[in-house]
Parts: C-alpha cells; sequence; structure tokens
C-alpha cells in the first residue's frame, strides 16, 4: 500500500501542510485526541489539576466537542467546500491563521492565569466558528450551491452553543454550559446524518465490489427531522416524557438507515465498515436515551455512546479516508490502521457497554477505553503525519 511507502518517498517531496484544510486540522485533531484524553485521565486520578476556568467534567466535555470535534469539522467541511465549489479555500497563511487561533482556544486557559482576563479566553475560543463559517460560506455562496447553505448555518448554531458555554464559564449565568455542550452534541451528529446520507451509501457501493445500497427518501427525511425534534426536547425539556417515544423513533429510524447500507462483504473493507458501525451507535446511543428517559441506564452512558461511538468511529474513519483520496494515495488500510479501526471499536463498547453491565467496573472501564482511544490515535498521528506534512503524490495540487 502507498501509505509503506510515504515516509520513504517524502524525502523528495515538498512540505504541504498548508495546502489545505483537512492536513493542519486532521494532523491536530489527531494530536488532541491524545493529549485531551491523556491528561483528563489523569486529572481523574489526581495526578493534575483541573483548569481554573472550565470546572470539572465540563473542561472534558468542552475541550471534546469545541476542540477535537472542532478540527475534524474544519479539516473536512474546508476540503469538501473546495471539491463541491471548485473555489479554493483557505490555504498558506490564511489557513496557518485559522489553526493558530483554533491551537490559541486550545491554550489560552492555561496561559491566561488571572480570572480578570477571562474574557480573552472566551473571544479567543468563541472565534473560531464565525470565522470558520465565514471561510467556508464565501465560496458557497459564489457559487450559489443552495443545498450546501445549511453548513454555514450549522457553524453559526455551534457558535451559539460555544457562547453558552461561555456564559457560565464567566460566571453570567449556572446552567448554560450543559445547554451549550448539548447543542453542540446534536449539532455534529446532525452534520455526521447530513453527510453520512450522502457519502456512507456512495463509499459502500464504490468500496465493496457488487454491493447496492437501499435509500429510502422518508427515512432520509425523517432521519434529520427526528434528530432536530431530539435535539430540542433533550436539551431545553430532559425530562419530559415525550423524550422517550422521540428517542425510540429516532433510534429505529437511524437503525433502518444503516440496515439499507449494509452487506456482510463490508467486512473485507476497513474503510467502509469503520464508517457503518459508527453510524450503527447512533441508533444504540438513541435507544440509551430512552432507556435514560426510562430511568434504566445512566446519561452519561448514552452521551457516550453518541460521543465515544458515533463520533469517535466515524471521525476516524473519515479522517483516515479523506487524507488518503486528498493525497493521492489508494484508499486502503494497511494493518497498522487496521489495528487503529480495531482499537477505536472496541473503545465505546469498553465505556458503554461494560459498565451498563458491570456498573463495579465503572473506573475499570474508563481507564481501559482511555487507553484504547489514545493507541488508536497515537497510531493514526504517526502513520499519517507524512501524509498530511508532504504534498501529494501524485503531483496534483491540495
Amino acid at each position: 500500500m502507498q501509505i509503506e511507502n510515504s515516509k520513504r518517498n517524502s524525502k523528495t517531496k515538498s512540505v504541504a501542510l498548508l495546502a489545505l484544510g483537512f492536513r493542519p486540522f486532521f494532523l491536530l485533531a489527531g494530536l488532541a485526541a491524545v493529549m485531551l484524553i491523556l491528561v483528563w485521565l489523569m486529572v481523574l486520578e489526581g495526578k493534575l489539576g483541573a483548569s481554573t476556568y472550565y470546572p470539572g467534567k465540563l473542561w472534558h466535555a468542552h475541550e471534546m466537542l469545541f476542540g477535537y470535534v472542532a478540527a475534524v469539522v474544519a479539516g473536512f467541511l474546508l476540503t469538501a467546500v473546495k471539491n463541491w465549489t471548485g473555489v479554493q479555500t483557505q490555504q498558506g497563511m490564511s489557513l496557518l491563521l485559522i489553526a493558530l487561533l483554533w491551537i490559541a482556544g486550545r491554550l489560552a486557559p492555561f496561559v491566561v492565569s488571572s480570572q480578570e482576563y477571562n474574557w480573552i479566553i472566551s473571544l479567543v475560543d468563541f472565534s473560531f466558528f464565525p470565522v470558520l463559517a465565514v471561510a467556508i460560506a464565501l465560496p458557497i455562496t459564489s457559487k450559489k450551491q443552495a443545498s450546501n447553505y445549511i453548513f454555514p448555518a450549522l457553524l453559526i448554531l455551534m457558535s451559539l452553543a460555544n457562547g453558552l458555554t461561555h456564559l457560565q464559564f464567566l460566571g453570567l449565568t449556572s446552567t448554560t454550559a450543559t445547554v451549550g455542550n448539548q447543542l453542540m452534541l446534536y449539532l455534529v451528529l446532525t452534520i455526521i446524518i447530513v453527510m453520512g446520507g450522502r457519502v456512507i451509501p456512495f463509499f459502500t457501493e464504490r468500496g465493496v465490489a457488487g454491493v447496492t445500497t437501499s435509500v429510502w427518501p422518508w427515512c432520509e427525511k425523517l432521519g434529520i427531522a427526528s434528530i432536530v425534534l431530539l435535539a430540542c426536547i433533550d436539551s431545553f425539556w430532559p425530562n419530559s416524557p415525550v423524550l422517550l417515544p422521540v428517542a425510540l423513533l429516532a433510534a429505529a429510524t437511524h437503525g433502518i438507515r444503516v440496515y439499507g447500507w449494509y452487506d456482510s462483504r463490508i467486512w473485507r473493507v476497513p474503510m467502509v465498515w469503520i464508517l457503518q458501525m459508527g453510524y450503527a451507535w447512533m441508533s444504540v446511543g438513541m435507544l440509551l436515551l430512552a432507556l435514560v428517559s426510562a430511568g434504566l441506564v445512566l446519561r452519561e452512558h448514552a452521551i457516550h455512546a453518541l460521543t465515544t461511538g458515533v463520533m469517535g468511529l466515524i471521525t476516524f474513519g473519515m479522517m483516515a479516508r479523506v487524507a488518503l483520496g486528498h493525497s493521492g494515495r489508494e484508499i486502503s488500510a494497511d494493518r497498522y490502521v487496521v489495528s487503529a479501526f480495531i482499537l477505536i471499536a472496541i473503545t465505546p463498547l469498553i465505556r458503554v457497554i461494560l459498565p451498563i453491565i458491570f456498573p463495579d467496573l465503572y473506573l475499570f472501564s474508563l481507564r481501559l477505553s482511555g487507553g484504547l482511544w489514545i493507541a488508536a490515535f497515537l497510531i493514526f498521528v504517526i502513520r499519517y503525519m507524512p501524509i498530511l506534512f508532504y504534498s501529494r503524490i501524485d503531483g496534483r495540487p491540495g
């Protein structure tokens, strides 16, 4: 596979880290995935103190959503919008500035030590999504691609969600951080639902010989409608009895979606099964939300099914795939990447299912799942750094 030759060939290539959005942001996402979980495990073990700006678990939730996931979203959209519109998205110095803004948002809480200047932390971190929204809106609007207007709109809503978290961190409100994190969770799931419907059936048919997927228009519409309804109820009326039937409806809808895409032959193609397995956690997470509403499981199990399961597997699989495709390489996973896929696939089973069945193993599940997550992303960083850092092997720009 051409990944094997990337290190050997990289000496004759030029540096292209700022040639297209996926390059710096996927590298930053991989590094963040390792560091954020490593730091969080050390905080849980009492070996590090939590951030004074982000209290307790809210730091972990905020940084995984507005740090790690935000980097993946930025890399994906800055790359995809160029493909959709034919207009060059940010590169060079402008791309570097956006990446530095993201980095500043991660470091600011540890650099700004005086509470008097907490507003600087908020301003720096809040600015990222509006800047990214403008960056992708310009080429989309220039080509009048109405079907893609949803993506700048979702980024503006992500800005709102982030703003709600910072209002509480600044002491201006008392409960808006949880609402902001919830909104961000559902906005990311919405992107996955919209993009998943576009690319997962396509990747399945193109990647697995002889497979034809089934897509039902009513299911596509209901999938988006159900997540919007579920987001509104779960974010603003989490104790409403309506949550249970809506969560069950969403679980069934997305389960039907995966059923239409599935074929047993996908297990021969890791680049396909990692995406379908990730999407299958959508139904699991929403089913668990219904069980939360019924008082049968803890809320954090449902949330981690949607984060560690859906977001973890989908983002990992998409970064692995996009990086290969946009660097001119064959879209195929070598044995190291397959091992990383297996590790990341086991992670939500340990983090979510194990403590549900064996509550006494809760702390063990945190440590083990965290270790598996870190190991998977370490493999990603090591294997993909040369690919992300150096120019395409086919000589094309990007």
